[in-house]
């Protein structure tokens, strides 16, 4: 619900526009405000699942985004959908992080991959369906019903919730950090509502700038104040722990490439190649067809395979099939453009899963919040950058091909934006290579040798 809601608007926002009395670029606000709502309130949501427990957390936030989805499609106005969008951030804000701590703190070791392998679906399916099945509501229904949807399935989790999950808390309630809350929500707030604003279609740079200067300047603050802390909002220092620092990085330029394919397929269908919307969402389905179709496999090869291995291939399969879309033209056969769409779904899949689960892998449960918070964070930052550097890419293509006398008409900006978001996702294969060997080798039932393994090691560095 979450993630569908975060990615449908922009399919429907001419219908939206119409309906409510105001130009198509006003509604742009709605999902703003949505995305910073999002970055402001997952910092606290560790604190409140082991404050107050995460069924009580998680079923509220369950609560208020089904309540907030059933008033925005009530809205008659865009300020009061604006309002209920906020809203809905905040259920959201707290009903995914909270959800996968729940999951994570019951899970053992050797259950994190299938466990992650299901947590990861929304993230791969909603950014692909979102526009297909928002185009067919907006088209034969109604906008609203992008919202109404949210209420039975949010009924359904509720008392799913209510009658599977324990309510367990910690027993040292710390209180909550109002400076790091501050410092870290507006930091947060202000740097994606910067990078948010280069998607529109008349860009404010100055508004651009000040936003991520000084969105950046209070997360510089948040930082520092959150390393002194005793008892920070979120402890930064389990960023010592390898495995989550090498992946959290990795994994977000990872995100912000993959992110922004899905962003520039559409553009590419309909501005350069002249499809009909229909025809390129249709198009982009194939996407979805990869993800789903190496989904079943993803748990058995990274078992069998192991992270580093996985990730290495993930590393060099994903900037090449990106490249591979700057190749495509109006000319290219159907059939080609499908399967290159659908290795790109193979290589998304594989590697959102492979990252989502190592991150966590050697992490104490003590520290499973403070990781699970900051981790999320750090997703939403790298999600609103991936769109927001598509952009950005696709606003330099023009000129960078002019530059470079690349022929191709129309699609020539693309092909340069699909080279830079290559590079970005190259980059990560660097990380994979200084991972260890047996990397999150122990959230694999096959390592049973695992502590044998870590004995051995002990014992040559003490020889």
């Amino acid at each position: 619900m979450e993630m569908f809601d975060g990615t449908v608007i922009a399919t429907v926002a001419p219908s939206m526009a119409v309906s409510l009395g105001v130009r198509s670029v006003d509604i742009n606000v709605t999902m703003t405000v949505y995305l910073v709502t999002l970055a402001v309130f997952i910092p606290v949501s560790g604190w409140a699942a082991d404050r107050f427990g995460g069924r009580t957390v998680f079923a509220t936030a369950i609560a208020v985004f089904t309540v907030a989805s059933a008033l925005c499609a009530m809205s008659g106005s865009l300020g009061v959908l604006t309002a209920m969008r906020a809203l809905q951030g905040i259920g959201g804000a707290m009903m995914v992080p909270v959800g996968r701590l729940i999951v994570l703190r019951r899970a053992r070791k050797s259950d994190v991959i299938h466990a992650i392998a299901y947590l990861t679906w929304p993230g791969l399916v909603a950014p692909i369906i979102a526009p297909v099945l928002g185009g067919v509501l907006a088209t034969y229904a109604s906008w609203r019903w992008i919202f109404l949807i949210n209420v039975p399935l949010g009924v359904i989790a509720l008392l799913c919730t209510l009658r599977m999950v324990s309510n367990t808390t910690e027993a040292w309630k710390r209180a909550l950090d109002w400076t790091g809350f501050l410092l870290l929500g507006a930091g947060l707030a202000l740097f994606l509502y910067g990078v948010e604003l280069i998607n529109g279609t008349a860009v404010r740079w100055r508004s651009v700038l000040a936003g991520v200067v000084v969105g950046g300047v209070l997360l510089a603050l948040a930082v520092g104040h959150l390393m002194r802390r005793e008892h920070p909002l979120v402890d930064l220092r389990i960023m010592s722990v390898p495995t989550f620092r090498i992946t959290n990085r990795s994994g977000s330029l990872f995100r912000i490439a993959v992110s922004a394919v899905p962003y520039l397929l559409p553009l590419m269908f309909q501005d350069a190649f002249g499809w009909t919307p229909l025809k390129s969402g249709l198009m982009v389905i194939a996407v979805f067809a990869g993800n789903l179709a190496i989904k079943p496999l993803t748990t058995p090869l990274l078992q069998h395979l192991g992270f580093r291995t996985v990730l290495l291939v993930t590393g060099i399969g994903t900037p090449a099939v990106i490249a591979a879309c700057g190749l495509l033209s109006a000319r290219t056969p159907l059939a080609v453009i499908a399967a290159v769409l659908f290795v790109s779904g193979v290589f998304r899949s594989v590697g959102f899963t492979a990252y989502s689960t190592i991150v966590f892998a050697d992490v104490e449960p003590a520290r499973l919040s403070d990781a699970n918070t900051l981790s999320a964070a750090i997703v939403q930052l790298s999600s609103g950058l991936g769109v927001a550097i598509g952009a950005l890419a696709l606003r330099l293509g023009g000129p960078l091909a002019g530059l470079v006398d690349l022929s191709g008409g129309r699609t020539a900006p693309f092909s340069v934006a699909y080279v830079v978001l290559a590079l970005i996702a190259l980059v990560p294969l660097v990380e994979a290579v200084l991972l260890p060997v047996d990397a999150g080798s122990e959230l694999s039932s096959r390592r049973s040798d695992a502590p044998s393994r870590v004995v051995d090691r002990a014992a040559r560095r003490s020889g």
